[in-house]
């Protein structure tokens, strides 16, 4: 095989950025053949792209060798298992699934270990983030004391909630920023810092706009070391900050504002402790900017890795076995919230997805119409998918 034959389906905001992408050239070996969405959507699509409104149909056609799954969260476990037991690679845009359960089911759905399975997290290609976990495997951090991340920079507008009928709802997301945004932020989390051994989640609910789910979170999670981590986010605030703080032993790394300070201990923070006849005296600091090079590639970069692993057995930078971690602490999170108290990780995926399912068919919800364009609904993409 020398050029990939890609099959995309779901052509939303960032199905179509993909699809724009490719036709440009810009990911080598991929040629995008087949699309596949509700009727209206597939007008205008490109001469030459073979066009589907079942994704079953397009999975069988012969007409592609990889499937790109960008459709909403509910429909990514069926589409993406029927793929992979039909023989196809698969990307995944995030998150792998709504909840731990489905993701479980894809992973057991790929059987063909020499097919490839990847997952759209595009924030691994941003060399700040390759080089924090490089200062943490390297143990130039020393052990991990403790994380904060602020990251509330993800301010959304009603208008952007009501402008799709399945944005915002446990039936259409299944949950709100931390299943819609934070899926990259909880996946370089737990890429960076491996899973907590408990979480404790303090979610609201509908703070800043007319949504049924969460739209502002504090999480608290706790290592196995002792090792506290918070993790607080909001679709609300403006401006907003996205600031990560990383206290070791050898002291402390901030990234922010495209920059990673470090504020580094002469004599690691315990031993100084330890050693010291002062009382009050503190580790001599180094304070050092970490050179950090590089673009981030971003979709591009994850679309070429994708290719290149098909193609050539290249590395992927994100497998998408290791999506169920973002997925696990998203649901973690808001299980806590649910039902008050400490949840212990492995979570009950089953359990969860009860919760889930009863919230789906209690809602009585209903949401303010936008003032532009309708949206579909879940209910629209559930009769094409």
């Amino acid at each position: 095989m020398e050029t990939v034959r890609l099959g995309l389906v779901g052509l939303g905001n960032m199905g179509r950025a993909h699809k724009a992408n490719i036709l440009a050239g810009k990911v080598k070996g991929l040629e995008i053949t087949a699309v596949c969405d509700l009727a209206p959507a597939l007008e205008g699509v490109e001469e030459g792209l073979a066009k589907f409104t079942d994704a079953g149909e397009m999975i069988a056609s012969g007409k592609i060798d990889a499937i790109h799954i960008a459709t909403p969260h509910p429909f990514h476990c069926a589409i993406g298992c029927q793929a992979l037991e039909a023989g196809l690679h698969v990307m995944m845009e995030k998150p792998l699934a709504v909840h731990k359960a489905e993701c479980e089911q894809l992973i057991n759905a790929y059987s063909d270990k020499s097919k490839v399975f990847a997952a759209m997290f595009n924030q691994r290609t941003d060399p700040l983030y390759r080089k924090l976990k490089d200062l943490i495997d390297s143990g130039e951090l020393g052990e991990i004391r403790r994380v904060q991340w602020n990251v509330t920079d993800w301010f959304r507008s009603q208008e952007y909630y009501a402008s799709g009928g399945w944005r915002a709802t446990w039936k259409g997301e299944g949950g709100g920023v931390l299943l819609n945004q934070c899926p990259h932020n909880l996946d370089l989390f737990q890429w960076m810092f491996g899973m907590p051994q408990e979480v404790h989640g303090f979610c609201n609910f509908g703070r800043y706009h007319q949504i049924e789910v969460e739209d502002d979170v504090s999480a608290y999670f706790r290592y196995a070391n002792g090792c506290n981590a918070l993790f607080v986010t909001s679709t609300g605030e403006a401006p907003g900050v996205n600031r990560l703080e990383v206290v070791g032993e050898q002291g402390l790394i901030t990234v922010e504002d495209g920059q990673i300070r470090f504020l580094r201990n002469r004599v690691p923070m315990s031993q100084f402790s330890d050693e010291t006849l002062s009382s009050f005296g503190k580790p001599e600091v180094w304070e050092a900017s970490v050179p950090v090079s590089g673009d981030a590639g971003q979709h591009v970069e994850i679309l070429q890795n994708f290719t290149n692993a098909i193609l050539h057995g290249e590395t992927l930078i994100s497998p998408a076995v290791e999506g169920i971690h973002s997925v696990e602490l998203a649901n973690a999170v808001l299980y806590s919230a649910w039902m008050n108290e400490t949840i212990a990780l492995p979570l009950d995926s089953g359990a969860y997805a009860k919760e889930l399912q009863d919230r789906i068919e209690g809602s009585t919800f209903k949401k303010r119409e936008p003032r532009q364009t309708g949206g579909a609904s879940s209910d629209d993409f559930a009769k094409s998918f």
